[in-house]
Formats: structure tokens, sequence, C-alpha cells
């Protein structure tokens, strides 16, 4: 018995890390897809083609938000709680839930899968990550569940008690878990998201704030609630914190200005309902995809910033994607350290380690890279209804994992889907993650090469 196990070692042990999560998240959008082409996840209670339904799992497990069909309209109830659930264990991760269900079962958590659980949560050590896992899957609950209680106070007056629940905890799920699902096409008119409660202060508010709750990062949270004086904090929860304040206050400020004289969009609202609308839109465009108003009659300087702002995304460790707002905050202080002529890179007293910006400009340069080839394929093959900046708009939407969409993702053809599709699980998984799943490592001899200068700039 114990000569089988070592001569057919089992899969957790036959694969990296990196490999287990690209499977997993593969494995988990193939389960969704197939689901929803049966007759009954649909409300027409006909198959789903397999591509639509491809795209649709694929944006639910990588909580992006962006649709073929309207989630509200085209699924019956099960096709809805398929997704819902999709988008549950894709903003936590499969690996949290795997991790829960272990725990529960009375199931030691060995070395290799407290790899993966690392790997999955992107933290830099072993220790606490078992604590952690319980800790992101409370603290999920309850917030999803205290933000469904606020959501139900505007919803179950408007659809009654058994609708108004299930819209409840449907939209607190899919805003904590920055995902941008909805089911108000039925409602408010196809793919119309939350245009309808611009200016109700409860929706605004409850779906920005379970939002923000769930792109911050766990271990931020973790880290206030173990040290409650911002001093105490660790050097990563400050920048995050910090990062986040600024890019919801510039991109408030950005959006308010830049409409505020348009007609089209919030020049004819009050000056308290523009600063809402405005302050919405500076909160979800970062990595959520709900809208209070509609994006195609912004200008194009707003939408040049918005995608950006779509780039940088939630931080670390979190339901949001993006670059992250770590990455650009250590990229931000290389160049202030640079410009000030410092040898290194520090903030609040601490120094920031050459590895964590060499892995900043990685995930940048990678992050570009991939907008730009993907804005060039879109707006190449898909001309007929994307112009160059819906095209920029819908990449970045994809690989930020935002799920805003000008042009809309319906009028896609098949390669396009496919593409997106791709974008949002590179998006998802992360791209250092997925180029460590192709690229294997070699062992590197320990050679240091004679310096040679070269000209820069």
């Amino acid at each position: 018995m114990n000569d089988d196990k070592k001569r057919y070692p089992s899969i957790m042990h036959r694969f990296k890390p990196a490999e287990m999560m690209v499977m997993g998240f593969l494995t988990l959008i193939l389960i969704g897809a197939v689901l929803l082409t049966l007759p009954i996840s649909s409300a027409s209670g006909q198959g789903t083609d397999f591509t639509d339904c491809l795209f649709t799992s694929t944006s639910a497990v990588c909580i992006t938000g962006l649709v073929v069909v309207d989630t509200g309209i085209y699924w019956s109830f099960f096709g809805k709680a398929i997704i819902i659930t999709l988008v549950q264990i894709g903003g936590i991760g499969f690996m949290s839930i795997a991790t829960l269900i272990a725990i529960l079962l009375g199931k030691k958590i060995n070395l290799r899968e407290r790899i993966l659980i690392k790997e999955s949560l992107n933290q830099n050590d072993l220790s606490g990550a078992v604590r952690l896992i319980i800790f992101v899957v409370k603290y999920t609950l309850v917030v999803e569940l205290v933000g469904a209680i606020f959501l139900s106070t505007v919803f179950i007056p408007k659809f009654g008690l058994e609708k108004g629940i299930w819209y409840s905890i449907f939209h607190a799920i899919s805003a904590f878990c920055n995902a941008g699902f909805d089911l108000m096409g039925n409602v408010t008119g196809e793919y119309s998201s939350l245009i309808g409660y611009y200016n109700n202060s409860t929706i605004v508010f409850t779906v920005s704030s379970l939002i923000i709750l769930g792109g911050i990062g766990f271990p931020v949270i973790l880290s206030i609630k173990k040290r409650k004086k911002f001093k105490h904090w660790n050097l990563n929860s400050k920048l995050a914190v910090i990062t986040t304040a600024i890019l919801i206050v510039t991109g408030t400020l950005f959006i308010f200005f830049g409409e505020f004289s348009n007609a089209s969009s919030i020049g004819g609202m009050s000056l308290g309902e523009k600063l809402q609308v405005a302050y919405f839109q500076s909160v979800t465009i970062r990595t959520a995809g709900y809208a209070t108003i509609d994006f195609t009659t912004f200008r194009e300087s707003t939408l040049f910033i918005m995608i950006i702002y779509m780039l940088i995304g939630a931080s670390p460790a979190s339901t949001g994607g993006g670059i992250k707002t770590t990455t650009v905050a250590v990229i931000f202080l290389a160049v202030k350290a640079f410009v000030k002529n410092e040898k290194e890179i520090s903030v609040f007293k601490r120094r920031i380690g050459k590895i964590a910006f060499r892995k900043a400009l990685v995930v940048l340069t990678l992050g570009i890279i991939l907008s730009v080839t993907g804005t060039f394929l879109i707006s190449a093959t898909q001309s007929a209804h994307f112009n160059l900046l819906e095209s920029a708009f819908e990449v970045a939407s994809a690989v930020a994992t935002v799920g805003s969409s000008l042009g809309g993702s319906k009028s896609l053809d098949g390669f396009g889907k496919v593409l997106i599709s791709t974008l949002m699980f590179t998006g998802r998984v992360g791209s250092i993650t997925l180029l460590t799943f192709f690229i294997h490592e070699k062992k590197v001899k320990s050679v240091r090469f004679p310096e040679e200068k070269i000209i820069i700039g």
C-alpha cells in the first residue's frame, strides 16, 4: 500500500501550486459552463450555446461581470443560482472553499495544501494560512449578510418578501465579490445594471461599501482587526488603504468635473446626485462593473481616465482584479526614490525590497502587454461593433475583471468571446501565475557577470 502511494503520488503532489490553481479555475469554469447549457438553466427552457455559457461561466468564476445575455432576463432561477454560486466560489477562491470543507470534515491540512493556500491568497509565507482562510470565509459571510439586510430595505418593499430577499442576497454577494452581475434586466431594461437607482442612497452606499470591503484585501482587514491604530498596521495594509482612498477621491473628482456640464450624462442632475453618481462610479469602475449611469453618454476624456483606473484595480488577496493598488504604489515610490536620488525605496520608515519592486514592474509590464495586444485584436476583428476606445475599454474591463462595457459584450463574435474569456481568466488567475504554469523553472548556476552601462532615456 505504501509502495503504491510512493509510486502513484496524489494529484496534489504531481503539480506545482501554480498548475493546481490554473487547473482548479479551469475545472470550475467548465463545470459551470456545462450546467448553464442545460435547458433548466434558461428562462425559455431551451439549451444555450456552449460558447455563451463558457463566456458567462468564465465571467462569473473570474468575478468580472461581462455578459453576452442579460442575466435577469435570459437565465432561469436555476441558472441565476449557478451564476451566483460561481461568483461566490470565484470571489473567495476555490482553495478557500476546499480548505473549509476539509476543516469541517476534520481533515488535517498538510504542507502542500498550505502552499496552495499561500499561492491562492498571494501571501509571502505559510504562517497563519489556515487561520486566514477561516477568517476570509467568516468575514465574507458576515459582510454579505449585513449588506443583504441593508439592500432588503429597498428590494422587499419593491418586489415582495421572497423576491426581495433573493435580489438582496444576489446583489450583496455580487457586490462584495466585485462581480457586477445584476438581475435588473426585467425591472429597468436589458443591461441596465443599477441605473434605476442612481439617486437611491441606500443602494448606492451599500453596494459601494460592499465593493470596497471586498476589494481592499483580506490580509488588510485582518491587519486592521488585529491592530486598530494606523501606525501599527503593516506596510502592505498602509499602502493598500492609502492608495485605495486616493483612487476613490481622485476618481470621483475626475468624473464629477469631467461630466459636470455634460447634459447627456450628469449635467441635468442636482449637485448631490452628481456627487453620488461620481462617487459610485469611482468605486465600481476599478473592479466591480456596476453602473448607475450609461457609460456611453460619458465624454471620451472621462472614459480614458476610467480605463486607467480599471487597469489599476483593487488590492492583492481580494475579490477584485487589476494590477493592484500596491503595485502602483511601489512603482510610484520607486520613481520618487529615483528622482530624489535615493539608494533605496522606502516609505513609513520601512524599506521595500528589490524583489517586490521587480515583481511590481513585471506585473505592470504584463498588464500593459495584455491590454495593448487585446485592444489591437478586438479592434482588428470586431471593428463592426467596437471602435478603438470601445475596444480598449472592453479589454481593460476583462483584464482587470471589472465587467463594464461600451460596445456591449453581446456584440462579440465567436473569436471575440473566446479572446475576452481568455483575458478574464488571465486577469483572475494572475499573469505571473499563468506564466509559471507554462514556463517550467530551470536550475540556474549562481554566476555574476560583469556590469556594463547602457544608455537609458
